[in-house]
């Protein structure tokens, strides 16, 4: 449990890592594979009634790196799944495992998000409302996700035919990476280990793999920040909305004042009730295009 509830913490006080990976771990429906690697799954919650549910694809964060898994997120995964929406939350490869990195981090995300035709075809999944929430680097992967659709063909990170979400939620997600690269913290040290170099040595995979360098998403877009974050600066979302508003998109930046950097993942923190409702918003209305 956590050693200092955040619902009955002030506001302004920001959620810490140590209190969310004290959260117990609430168990999946089941856990099936995408890929032949121990790592390549992910984890299927299912709302109650006959459906078909609309989706969250979800993705954790943890800077790309082999010692953050999906437990963490488990609890947002759980929520959101009683509040009506069936969850597939992603494991991959990550930074320390073997093919994880450039490009197999990339190529596992958008084949567990494609795995949901499969899923689809036995269990009441909505394929016309599936959206992506991912958290930090999940939120970059969330939002790349989002931009696989613009990719060029034969380009590295490409596929024939990806599945098109009807939208996008970033929980202080790193949606820069040229940017966030300059950075001297450990999670901004994690972006040339991802590409597999800095931006002027492999620029065109910066490119490729970079939010703010794929707009328009053609998806609306929500991004969840803390004021008070103090790992991925709210520029990063404050001025992917901006950009992404000034090439069409419905992108919309949601600050949460005195929020850290975990608070939109803690579902008892004041933050929730923004992500919860980007969510329900986002699935809502169906698109007619996977």
């Amino acid at each position: 449990m956590l050693a200092l509830s955040c619902a009955h913490a002030p506001a302004h006080t920001p959620v810490t890592w140590n209190q969310i990976a004290a959260l117990p771990v609430p168990p999946a429906d089941q856990r099936i594979a995408y890929g032949s690697d121990s790592l390549q799954f992910g984890e299927l919650r299912l709302p109650e009634g006959a459906g078909p549910h609309p989706v969250a694809i979800v993705i954790h964060g943890g800077c790309w790196r082999a010692e953050y898994d999906l437990a963490h997120i488990s609890p947002l995964s759980a929520e959101l799944t009683r509040n009506g929406i069936a969850t597939w939350t992603l494991e991959y490869r990550r930074i320390g495992n073997d093919g994880g990195g450039w490009p197999g981090t990339f190529q596992d995300v958008a084949a567990g998000a494609d795995h949901l035709r499969e899923l689809a075809k036995g269990l009441p999944l909505d394929l016309d409302r599936v959206v992506a929430v991912g958290h930090s680097a999940g939120g970059h992967l969330a939002l790349w996700l989002a931009a696989r659709p613009g990719l060029p063909a034969g380009s590295a990170l490409a596929s024939s035919d990806p599945l098109r979400l009807s939208g996008v939620i970033g929980l202080a997600a790193i949606a820069d990476l040229r940017r966030y690269a300059e950075g001297s913290g450990y999670c901004n040290a994690s972006v040339p280990l991802l590409l597999g170099g800095g931006p002027g040595e492999v620029a065109d995979r910066y490119a490729l793999a970079s939010p703010s360098e794929r707009l328009p998403l053609g998806v609306p877009v929500r991004l969840v920040h803390g004021t008070g974050d103090k790992i991925v600066p709210i520029e990063q979302s404050r001025e992917f909305a901006t950009r992404a508003a000034s090439r069409g998109d419905d992108a919309k930046f949601l600050p949460v004042e005195g929020a850290g950097h975990f608070d939109p993942i803690a579902t008892s923190a004041p933050a929730w009730s923004t992500v919860l409702k980007s969510v329900l918003d986002l699935t809502r209305a169906p698109r007619r295009a996977h």
